[in-house]
């Protein structure tokens, strides 16, 4: 366990997520986004609406000079081996863009929409799983994210709303809200793609017989607990309450431990966004 953790932070893994995470998204632009013209979301869309309006250099070269004051800020607020990494990150988008010849037949185009978003939005949010980004705005998102605990997907979503507002002055109004529709997709995917590997199940265990419950979860199912101390409201009565962390797999065994012990056990069972150190995620540090 402890030697997975340690593997999942070092540099062929962080590239390996980079490349594919990033060939991914090259996909859902070139075979998806291109074709029926949308606004990819992000600085890339921004690029390409600038392209769109000038017609003075490609939206690839765009997005590199818009990189540049973002790769500044990455330099400053977090750090050069997220810098590198996400340089390679935009670099593979870059390449894989310029070089991918495939388009994936979708008439209608909502459901290019949201397939465009669910590929776009599950790419980077690989790439974000990593120590590094794909560049452009993703740093600004870890950067409020850092310092301000603003999820990444809503950053993506608020900078997007303002990109498809000015849209609407000059693209047409279908074609914008087809693009809104994919980055909201997106910024969905995307916080679901970083979270699903993170996610636990907290459970609180009430009852009579926790210290008996508590033994056979330690050494039986091999996870850990930990006693709180609660007051009942009713009868005022204290009493220890067992709080586990579980993963989906193993919380029907642990509830089948309670209420064999203890049929008359309060089995209460809550979804966690985010668990991190002891036995669980390393926290990132970036």
């Amino acid at each position: 366990m402890s030697s997975t953790r340690e593997y999942s932070y070092t540099v062929p893994w962080n590239l390996m997520l980079i490349i594919v995470g990033s060939v991914i998204q090259a996909v859902g632009f070139k075979s998806i986004a291109t074709v029926h013209g949308f606004v990819p979301s992000g600085l890339f869309g921004l690029a390409t609406l600038i392209e769109y309006k000038t017609a003075f250099l490609d939206a690839g070269i765009w997005y590199l000079l818009l990189n540049v004051p973002m790769f500044i800020l990455g330099y400053l607020f977090i750090s050069r081996r997220f810098l590198a990494y996400s340089f390679v990150a935009m670099i593979t988008v870059s390449l894989a863009y310029s070089n991918l010849d495939l388009v994936v037949t979708i008439q209608n185009q909502l459901y290019a929409a949201v397939c465009f978003g669910v590929i776009s939005g599950g790419g980077a949010g690989l790439v974000l799983r990593t120590l590094g980004s794909n560049g452009g705005l993703d740093v600004v998102a870890v950067i409020a994210n850092q310092r301000f605990n603003i999820g990444i997907g809503k950053t993506y979503f608020m900078f997007n709303l303002a990109l498809y507002a000015i849209s609407f002055i000059s693209l047409d109004n279908d074609l914008v809200i087809a693009s809104l529709i994919a980055a909201f997709v997106a910024s969905v995917c995307m916080e679901y793609s970083l979270s699903m590997f993170s996610q636990r199940k907290l459970c609180l265990i009430i009852s009579k017989h926790n210290e008996e419950i508590a033994q056979k979860v330690m050494h039986s199912m091999k996870i850990g607990a930990t006693f709180l101390e609660g007051v009942g409201a009713y009868k005022n009565e204290t009493r220890r309450v067992l709080m586990v962390v579980t993963n989906n797999i193993q919380l029907k065994r642990l509830e089948e431990v309670a209420f064999t012990i203890d049929p008359h056990s309060l089995f209460i069972v809550e979804n966690t966004f985010n668990v991190i150190g002891s036995t669980f995620s390393r926290r990132k540090i970036y």
